[in-house]
């Protein structure tokens, strides 16, 4: 019903709306509730399409009964055919829904109590009776039921299962860890055994090693002791069989005199090279660097083979360089005297060429020959001990250790060994040593010319003063030398020196003399006793480092026993050309 107004404009009550008011009021609106409806029916064919389409199970049910509603999802969730299907079979949740009735109820209490619960995981029974993992959150309408329920249900089947893979991983995992623990505990009894024995072999082997390093040094002392014992019988004999080789024998008596010298030299050889191996296996032989004149050197070695390619008749070539390296002389001196030594062994014919020359940052020094030569097989077995390239029908030379201390020495000094050889025409060794400086030449000098070896003619008159402890000696160094034309003086002592002396040109005493004392003492005596620097060297059996070093600071020249012929003369060469200069 209209109500009065002074206004020109009519208002409308609730029955206009409706449709119930007049004609006219229903004409004007009309088209905006049709309007509205057509909204409102597009607005539920959309939910109901994603009601319908859903990934996710959605349904509406009475928790007293079964199914009210529900989404084809649900039903493929819970394995039925249709919705259809699946709301006529299913009408007790309870019983047939859920595999728990104990869950269920749970459930509804929560909801009695809350009015909601949010992705709650249970176990759904499906139409086979197996059951699926779910997570369902539920709404209660009470505005539709007392117990009406809306529900929202998602399949975690791959999600549980993933998690009991994992729990399962986690529990080999801890099963693997004690299992290991338990191996780790096992093996750590085993380590703490085995660290308790091996700290006992270690307990055992300390008392081993000091034992065997007392029994070296026992050894060493005991070799030491034997060496000058042996060497000092073998000096007189190898200096007596000199003199006889000097003398006019007859053909019969001079062949076993150089049978005689041949086997002492092969007992010098193996004794000498015995105590050097030995030294150099304890690592005892320890290098003294010093600047060494490299010409110096070769000359003095050339000195000393001159005499030996003489008598075998060979051409002997020297070409020394003006230069020097840093190195020890006495262990260089040593590998140039074995490689020279195997050299004039081996090579019956021909010549050998002792020479040095610059090789880049290297100076190398070589002894090439003519000699039987070495089988390119067979070049590596020639640096062992006591192993020998014997030529075809040829005699064991030697005793097979002078290679092996070659090569020894060398590493010591931290060289390089080469070796160059042609079977049948001879062979090249030489060792390459790093330069620490290299000298000029003097002027108009060539330092690769061929320099010529300086040798006395004759030592006739020459008198030689020798100072040594054991007479055989005496007897044996007063025999070769007045061979040679000396006129010689022997002593035990200084003081028996001074007394039988009227003077001396050059002095040779052996080192350890009686009461203690030495032939640097005996030297300097006779030296004050005459007033003039005497030229001297000591000839000593006693290989040792240390005696070596106390008769270097003394600048004496050293020779040891037993004494080559060849050595001994190249001494006395040097000490007389010393005394005089002019006398050649």
């Amino acid at each position: 019903m209209k109500k009065p107004s002074d206004s020109s404009d009519a208002d409308y009550d609730i029955g206009d709306l409706l449709g119930l008011g007049s004609q006219s009021v229903r004409k004007n609106y009309y088209p905006a509730l049709q309007a509205r409806i057509e909204e409102l029916e597009k607005e539920r064919n959309r939910y109901k399409w994603l009601f319908e389409n859903a990934l996710h199970g959605i349904f509406q049910a009475n928790l007293r009964g079964g199914f009210v509603a529900a989404n084809p999802a649900m039903a493929r969730m819970c394995g039925y055919d249709s919705v259809e299907d699946l709301i006529t079979r299913v009408i007790r949740l309870r019983e047939q829904l859920f595999c728990s009735s104990g869950e269920f109820d749970a459930i509804r209490q929560e909801l009695l109590d809350h009015g909601s619960l949010s992705a709650r995981e249970t176990r759904l029974r499906r139409a086979d009776n197996t059951p699926v993992q779910v997570a369902i959150t539920l709404l209660r309408r009470p505005d539709l039921g007392p117990e009406v329920v809306e529900a929202f249900v998602a399949d975690i089947t791959e999600r549980h299962q993933a998690r009991e893979k994992l729990r399962q991983l986690n529990v080999d995992l801890e099963r693997r860890v004690e299992e290991r623990t338990d191996e780790l505990q096992n093996a750590n009894v085993v380590l703490r055994y085995q660290i308790e024995q091996r700290e006992k072999v270690e307990q055992e082997l300390v008392v081993a090693v000091d034992a065997a390093r007392e029994a070296n040094e026992s050894k060493d002392k005991y070799l030491a002791a034997a060496s000058h014992d042996l060497l000092q019988p073998l000096n007189a004999a190898r200096l007596l069989v000199s003199a006889l080789m000097d003398s006019n024998l007859p053909a019969d008596e001079n062949r076993l005199v150089h049978r005689v010298q041949r086997s002492l030299e092969s007992a010098e050889d193996l004794l000498a090279d015995l105590l050097d191996i030995s030294k150099l296996d304890q690592k005892a032989m320890q290098p003294d660097y010093i600047r060494t004149d490299i010409g110096e050197l070769m000359r003095g070695l050339a000195e000393e083979f001159e005499p030996l390619a003489e008598n075998a008749e060979l051409n002997f070539r020297v070409r020394p360089v003006a230069g020097s390296v840093r190195t020890d002389p006495r262990m260089l001196t040593r590998i140039l005297r074995n490689l020279l030594s195997n050299a004039f062994r081996y090579t019956t014919e021909g010549g050998i060429l002792f020479a040095a020359r610059k090789r880049g940052p290297n100076l190398e020094i070589g002894v090439w020959d003519t000699g039987v030569g070495i089988e390119k097989g067979k070049l590596e077995d020639i640096f062992r001990e006591f192993h020998q390239i014997l030529p075809k029908g040829g005699e064991r030379q030697g005793v097979g250790l002078g290679l092996a201390i070659v090569d020894r020495m060398a590493r010591v000094l931290g060289c390089e060994i080469r070796v160059d050889s042609s079977y049948g025409k001879g062979s090249c060794f030489s060792i390459l040593l790093p330069l620490s400086a290299v000298m000029d030449a003097p002027a108009g000098g060539n330092r690769n010319k061929e320099m010529p070896v300086p040798v006395i003619s004759s030592f006739e008159g020459l008198r030689v003063l020798v100072i040594d402890n054991e007479e055989p000696v005496q007897e044996s160094m007063r025999a070769l030398l007045e061979r040679w034309g000396c006129r010689v003086v022997t002593a035990g002592s200084s003081a028996a020196a001074i007394d039988h002396c009227q003077g001396a040109d050059i002095i040779l005493a052996d080192f350890h003399l009686d009461d203690n004392r030495t032939g640097c003492e005996a030297i300097y005596a006779v030296r004050r006793h005459f007033g003039r620097d005497i030229p001297a060297a000591v000839i000593t059996a006693d290989r040792s480092d240390d005696t070596r070093r106390l008769i270097s600071t003394q600048y004496l020249p050293i020779l040891n026993k037993p004494v080559k012929p060849s050595r001994l003369r190249a001494l006395v060469t040097s000490l007389a050309t010393s005394l005089n200069p002019d006398r050649e």
